[in-house]
């Protein structure tokens, strides 16, 4: 029989709805997506693809240790985009935050994201 824990951190933005942060099962983590919101002030940074990549992959990130897990250990991410056209200025932000990680990744364009963000990410990590 599975467990399930369920993630809350002050580490990184609380979740804008009725849902987990990220929820812990079997030896994996599930983070909900990210968005870049400053942990302050719970609003979206200002600049557009660039910065909010950068801050969306830094919430994603602090879930993923609050969780017992780590960037090196995520197995896959999806990112949407509210514009394919910002596709290449995430990828090089993206590139920066991974490293020499590479997890599988799918990225689609989305007709809307909530609070009106350009970029939200989430992933699946390997927890141990």
């Amino acid at each position: 029989m599975s467990s399930l824990r369920h993630t809350k951190t002050d580490t990184a933005p609380a979740a804008i709805g009725p849902y987990s942060q990220a929820v812990v099962a079997n030896g994996f983590v599930f983070t909900a997506g990210s968005l870049a919101f400053d942990l302050k002030t719970m609003e979206l940074v200002e600049g557009g693809i660039v910065p909010q990549t950068r801050q969306a992959l830094k919430n994603m990130k602090a879930v993923l240790e609050a969780s017992g897990s780590s960037l090196d250990k995520v197995v896959k991410t999806t990112v949407f985009l509210k514009d394919m056209n910002d596709f290449a200025e995430m990828n090089k932000v993206y590139s920066e935050v991974f490293g020499d990680s590479r997890p599988a990744r799918s990225a689609v364009e989305v007709a809307r994201l909530p609070r009106d963000a350009v970029v939200e990410i989430e992933a699946v990590g390997l927890v141990q």
